[in-house]
């Protein structure tokens, strides 16, 4: 597995940070069911402002890829409203990008190209300017020397972080992850979240991310929502506090990090409980 070296500063990229406004979005009384299951979301109610760092946290099968996926408008919601900047959310929205927990690459084509796809697709700028976009982006994640190499030869962290690049490359208003970094060693891991919050501090997106993990969800967020047993919805919210920016070592031994850590553990030793 290659090292994973320090990317270079955000200066690098010829287009800079992304100019597009970050957005608000908003379940509104929000009823779902899967067809022919249980209700997993009754009367669920929840926004995030302009820029937030938002963690949803919760055991299996509370509905967090839920929730996700009807911000994304993947699902419907029964009754109720899913929205993006006040309007019903769908996955070609201009505002949206995703990242799924397996980096998904296209195995025939190369990092750049990879980077490229959603940009080809979008038809919004020549070939040339395509490119150029994309190994900005890929410059920024600190893969510009990967761009030429195939998904096979990259290490899961490096594959993950062409994902990330992706994702970010349309300049998207919104970015939901559904537990982007969940297979990466714990090295790898740590890093990724790093480079998340550096990225995320220069581009200033609303970020939407989910989690099993209670110091990933502490280190990132401004807000966690911890999710109860479906269909209770939010079990409860607790805003982080934490200075910024964020560096795992020193963050990781603040004082209210440990206490959010252990508050934490025992909301969702409730929650576990109450799934058993």
């Amino acid at each position: 597995m290659s090292a994973l070296s320090d990317p270079p500063a955000l200066a690098g990229a010829a287009n800079g940070p992304s100019s597009r406004a970050a957005a608000s979005l908003a379940l509104d009384g929000v009823h779902f069911r899967h067809p022919g299951g249980r209700a997993v979301f009754r009367d669920l109610r929840l926004a995030a402002d302009p820029g937030e760092f938002l963690v949803l946290l919760g055991p299996s099968g509370c509905g967090k890829s839920t929730l996700l996926n009807l911000l994304a408008g993947f699902l419907a919601p029964d009754i109720g409203t899913a929205s993006v900047n006040g309007h019903a959310a769908s996955p070609e929205m201009p505002e949206l990008g995703y990242v799924f927990q397996q980096p998904q690459l296209f195995a025939w084509l190369s990092a750049l190209d990879n980077v490229r796809f959603g940009l080809k697709m979008a038809g919004r700028l020549a070939p040339a300017a395509q490119r150029a976009k994309a190994l900005d982006y890929l410059r920024l994640v600190g893969l510009e020397d990967a761009a030429g190499l195939w998904p096979h030869q990259l290490s899961g962290g490096m594959r993950q972080r062409v994902a990330l690049a992706r994702a970010l490359a349309p300049e998207p208003a919104l970015l939901l992850a559904d537990e982007p970094f969940a297979a990466l060693d714990a090295i790898s891991r740590r890093r990724m979240n790093e480079e998340l919050l550096r990225l995320w501090a220069a581009l200033g997106q609303t970020v939407v991310f989910v989690t099993h993990d209670i110091e990933e969800a502490i280190f990132l967020a401004d807000r966690i929502v911890v999710l109860g047993r479906a269909p209770a919805g939010i079990a409860c919210e607790l805003r982080v506090g934490l200075p910024r920016p964020r560096r795992l070592l020193e963050t990781s031994r603040h004082p209210r990090f440990l206490a959010l850590r252990d508050q934490l553990l025992e909301r969702i030793a409730h929650v576990t409980e109450s799934l058993a």
